[in-house]
């Protein structure tokens, strides 16, 4: 794919990359195409993407089907309690030289194309920190020296369900700086089924390149250029207000606490436009922005007391404010 492709031309071939991307995870991952989808808008976006589920669902095995279908450089932090910030972006060693010691740097796992960050809420508070800055800037400093990632750099972050044992609640900050949060779902009968039938060892080894690093880049700057009418802007907007409980619907103020940023509003557009670029289209559609609203909202809202006293959850505030606005 070449930046220089009309946009027309570039639609139609970003179209047919999704759909051999589809197909060829499709062979490694069973039963988990919403999932899939929900990865490809997230690159095609630019940005990083959560998700949740309970162990043994494949979410790293998607991740890395993925980076090998996309041609990058993935790079896994196994995140443990004793993990430290160093382990993740590198530290200055001592070493000797021809002129005497002298401090060399020596990068750590995020110098990648893809970072694998497995279980990243069983890592302490400081360590999942040290990730807030290369998700946001696409950078880190080490010793007052910035060194930059990429392009293209991502984050693909797996998490366990906050209530189980040994995990940390990841801080607002850096949980808003996660475009989608996905939900691994659990296997019906027949998708189990299916599964055993499936060697994913196999299929990962074979899986073949679809797209490379320039591709993916040529094919994030043709998203971001996608145009979207001022109405779509609005009901982005209208969306957003509606998550804080100064303006949401009555019945879900008390609910509230705190509602979506700024930063939100940007990647509710951005993955509509990623949707739309994927069916091929050269617009963005009210359809598009209520379908990612889910993964775009979820995570970034948060509930307060009267919400956990009533059992309601976030996706179930989000259904609420998609029916009221």
């Amino acid at each position: 794919m070449s930046a220089q492709l009309a946009p027309e031309a570039m639609a139609e071939t970003l179209r047919e990359g999704v759909l051999a991307l589809r197909t060829a995870l499709g062979r490694v991952v069973v039963g988990q195409q919403a999932v899939v989808d929900g990865l490809l808008t997230g690159l095609l976006a630019g940005g990083h993407v959560l998700l949740e589920g309970t162990p043994g669902l494949g979410k790293t095995l998607l991740i890395k089907a993925l980076g090998r279908a996309l041609d990058l450089d993935v790079a896994r932090v196994q995140f443990t309690p004793d993990l430290m910030p160093a382990d993740i972006v590198g530290s200055r060693t001592l070493v000797d030289g021809p002129e005497g010691p002298s401090l060399r740097f020596e990068p750590g796992p995020v110098f990648t194309q893809l970072l694998l960050a497995d279980e990243i809420n069983r890592a302490n508070p400081r360590t999942q920190a040290a990730l807030l800055e290369a998700m946001a800037e696409r950078q880190v400093t080490v010793a007052g020296r910035a060194r930059p990632l990429g392009p293209p750099f991502f984050v693909m972050a797996t998490e366990n369900p906050i209530e189980m044992e040994g995990t940390y609640p990841l801080p607002e900050a850096q949980i808003d700086r996660f475009l989608l949060q996905l939900e691994v779902p659990a296997p019906d009968r027949q998708t189990l089924l299916d599964i055993l039938e499936v060697n994913p060892t196999a299929g990962l080894a074979d899986l073949k390149p679809c797209f490379d690093a320039d591709t993916l880049r040529a094919a994030i700057a043709h998203v971001a250029r996608l145009p979207a009418a001022d109405a779509v802007k609005g009901h982005v907007a209208d969306l957003v207000l509606a998550t804080r409980p100064e303006h949401a619907p009555p019945r879900l103020q008390p609910l509230l606490r705190l509602g979506v940023s700024p930063r939100g509003a940007q990647g509710l557009l951005s993955a509509a436009r990623a949707r739309a670029a994927m069916a091929g289209r050269l617009h963005v559609s009210r359809e598009d922005v209520r379908a990612v609203a889910p993964a775009v909202l979820r995570h970034r809202i948060l509930l307060g007391f009267a919400a956990r006293a009533e059992g309601v959850g976030p996706d179930e505030v989000v259904r609420a404010i998609l029916a009221a606005v």
